[in-house]
């Protein structure tokens, strides 16, 4: 009874393996998860006592159980039934696929994540970009939004920064969700994406399965009164202009929509804009059929020349902000006065009649956006360069700059040129065009520079909206 045993290595080494497991299993991983719900608790509670619309208990149901819902939707299940049958494959790999669908949509949001992490990232880069202002908020409105409706911001979109810089500025106000493109599944991106209760959709996709899923969640997440932003154009605008609106998003929150019962929807209509733009030319480039398609490898590196280059400015302390980025908060749309107002019930239309009436609010939506777009210093003056080919003298030019400024604010624009430094900010707008080689002084007079005529208008093009 006292004598030894003797054990192999491999198998000493396996044993201590699955104690160590067993203790992770039993013991830390219990412990861990314990303390991270409790500190998710913390977060909720408190960002509820100050939030005007509070996190929806939607967001908070377990992912498993919004996918199990959605994948066991009775029009998800009719949809898959007639899938199958029309392609002739059993009903299990039909079911399969709707499940891919859903697990490839269902957020996994985390308070903790949103507030916590996510606020303290997106605050910090788009201060770090950017003189981050907000043109114009209608207050009052805003505030008298029914905390029970279901909170949808309509904004135009310039840049993949437009994610950032609303959910930062929306952050005291709703923890949003997002519907992103294909671009951000990328790990690690993919899960602080869903993390921070975005959704990913296929743009193009075709597939009238996929598509009555997606339109499922959308439906159920606006039911459940989960806030959203939505993007009508469907992508970046490649030329600075506002593009058509796009309204399957839009369709789907409205379908069923009955103006008597459940709870509104109210759409804030929302523009932003940059002084610089960092896709800018190569949405430009997108413009011109004929260009040659750039390789992955060649974006990368272009990239991160662009990072290293400015990285390397702020190391030298020469670096300098992009200029400024703008957002403005409209006066809040109600689908249910919408719907009064005009005698309609979404609910009860055919789908043709419905659509018509959705795309007339996309458009109504679209044009408040149009002039909600804060006017900023870099589109002003490249739209005063283009509006003069043969050159203008630095007098001249800045005298038609102002002109253009006065004769806004009398339209009624939402003009980010602080009058008591106008002059610097001009100044540093000019500066940042020849920086970037985009406009010449040659013999004392500004013109542009050959080739960045494309560019140029991709920034004026963002006063549109504004007759001169």
């Amino acid at each position: 009874m006292t004598g030894t045993v003797s054990l192999p290595w491999w198998l000493f080494l396996l044993m201590v393996a699955f104690a160590t497991w067993a203790v992770l299993e039993r013991v830390l991983v219990p412990g861990v998860r314990w303390w991270l719900r409790r500190r998710v608790n913390r977060v909720i509670d408190e960002v509820n006592t100050r939030l005007n619309i509070s996190i929806r208990p939607f967001q908070l149901t377990k992912r498993q159980v919004l996918i199990d819902r959605l994948v066991y939707d009775p029009k998800v299940i009719e949809a898959m039934q007639a899938y199958a049958q029309e392609h002739n494959m059993p009903r299990a790999v039909a079911q399969a696929e709707v499940l891919k669908y859903a697990k490839e949509i269902v957020p996994a949001f985390n308070a903790y994540v949103y507030f916590r992490v996510g606020y303290w990232l997106a605050e910090r880069f788009a201060r770090l970009l950017y003189r981050v202002r907000v043109g114009f908020a209608d207050n009052e409105r805003l505030a008298r939004i029914d905390p029970e409706a279901t909170v949808v911001f309509v904004m135009n979109h310039r840049s993949n920064m437009d994610y950032v810089l609303a959910a930062f500025l929306a952050a005291e106000q709703t923890a949003l969700s997002y519907a992103v493109g294909e671009w951000a599944r990328l790990w690690p991106l993919q899960q602080l994406v869903r993390a921070m209760g975005a959704y990913f959709v296929r743009r193009n996709s075709k597939n009238p399965l996929y598509r009555r899923v997606l339109e499922r969640y959308v439906n159920m997440a606006t039911w459940e009164g989960v806030p959203q932003a939505v993007f009508p154009e469907g992508g970046l605008s490649r030329d600075g202009k506002l593009q058509a609106p796009k309204l399957g998003i839009l369709d789907y929150m409205l379908r069923g929509f009955d103006p008597a019962r459940g709870r509104d929807i109210v759409f804030v209509p929302v523009g932003i804009n940059y002084d610089r733009t960092l896709e800018d030319r190569s949405l430009v480039r997108r413009l011109d059929p004929g260009a040659a398609r750039r390789s992955k490898l060649f974006v990368l590196r272009t990239t991160l020349r662009f990072i290293g280059r400015n990285l390397w400015l702020m190391a030298r302390n020469r670096w300098q902000r992009f200029g400024y980025a703008g957002v403005s908060f409209g006066t809040p749309v109600s689908a249910r006065d919408w719907c009064r107002t005009r005698q309609l019930n979404f609910a009860a239309l055919s789908a043709e009649a419905r659509f018509t009436e959705v795309e007339r609010l996309a458009r109504d939506l679209m044009e408040r956006v149009a002039r909600l777009v804060p006017v900023l210093p870099v589109p002003l003056v490249a739209e005063s360069v283009l509006a003069a080919p043969d050159g203008l003298g630095e007098f001249d030019l800045k005298a038609a700059v102002y002109r253009r400024i006065e004769s806004l604010q009398e339209q009624g624009a939402v003009v980010i040129v602080p009058s008591r430094t106008r002059a610097f900010t001009i100044d540093m707008a000019f500066n940042m065009l020849k920086l970037r080689r985009l406009v010449d002084e040659d013999n004392g007079r500004y013109r542009p520079v050959p080739g960045a005529h494309e560019v140029l208008a991709y920034y004026a093009n963002s006063l549109a909206a504004w007759s001169r």
